[in-house]
């Protein structure tokens, strides 16, 4: 393992640009509140210039209250990865600057195969999340997360015509989830599919991850990938922490990922991960 750090021609530490960060355990702890040591860190890089954007399953519609503990809400030139890389937006009035979807039919074919399975089926739109068969355990899972609109019908005629991100379903017993995934390969063949919060399966159009996000996003800023930090604790967070310049892994994070990974964290979501990164990486300039 190595670690880029650069010296400028003064003698002082240069540092990372982009810091890109999964929420749900990894940010965001079990209670659904940030470690306060995590908010001051990241208040600090905003002096630096060093930009901390949230990368996330969820719908950037659904982090304005995070952005808003991190002094983030509705600021020019800072950004958000949304829909697991589906969607890039600037913070500043929610800017649209990407988004890749899904097909109607695509959407449709997932959705009635899912009616077969002991799942609750999301469907994300671009403004909206639609759940079917939405249990009281995902209800207390996603409240103050996110919200929900619960549906009942048997295809998603409601949705025709409507731009839609993603699907995918919920059950916490992830070896069932992996026989679904085995079950799907007939339709799932061309899709980007992924695991994350140790509860959902996730269904993306190909080449959509946070990964790809990531070097989306480093792109329309002119930043190097390799100036650039992804902190994650999931399955759908390899993708990025592989891509970038750095890719970190809290110490809670899924075992499966912790050997793609450049460093982990000695503290977990729930003790200052992210702190650790920004203080050890970034202002100490290790």
């Amino acid at each position: 393992m190595f670690y880029n750090f650069f010296i400028s021609k003064g003698g002082c530490l240069l540092m990372y640009k982009l810091i890109a960060c999964d929420l749900d355990e990894t940010l965001i702890k079990p209670d659904r509140t940030i470690d306060s040591r995590d908010i001051e860190a990241i208040k600090k890089l905003k002096d630096l210039g060093v930009k901390f954007v949230l990368a996330t399953g969820r719908g950037y519609n659904t982090v304005q209250g995070t952005l808003k503990e991190l002094d983030l809400f509705d600021e020019a030139n800072q950004y958000v990865i949304s829909y697991n890389g589906g969607a890039i937006t600037e913070n500043k009035d929610n800017r649209l600057l990407h988004f890749e979807g899904i097909s109607f039919e695509k959407a449709e074919e997932l959705y009635k195969r899912g009616l077969n399975y002991d799942v609750v089926i999301h469907v994300y739109t671009r403004d909206a999340v639609y759940a079917y068969n939405l249990t009281d355990d995902e209800k207390r899972y996603v409240q103050n997360r996110q919200e929900m609109i619960e549906v009942f019908d048997q295809n998603l005629d409601f949705l025709k015509g409507q731009e839609i991100v993603k699907v995918l379903y919920t059950n916490t017993d992830f070896e069932y989830l992996q026989s679904i995934d085995r079950d799907l390969k007939d339709i799932t063949y061309d899709m980007d599919v992924s695991y994350s919060s140790n509860r959902y399966i996730e269904f993306n159009h190909k080449g959509v991850n946070k990964g790809s996000g990531l070097k989306k996003l480093a792109d329309l800023l002119h930043i190097d990938i390799q100036d650039t930090i992804a902190i994650g604790d999931n399955y759908n967070d390899l993708s990025m922490i592989k891509d970038a310049g750095l890719g970190v892994g809290v110490q809670n994070a899924a075992p499966g990922i912790k050997p793609d990974c450049d460093y982990i964290t000695t503290a977990t979501c729930e003790e200052g991960a992210v702190c650790e990164v920004i203080e050890k990486f970034v202002l100490k300039g290790e």
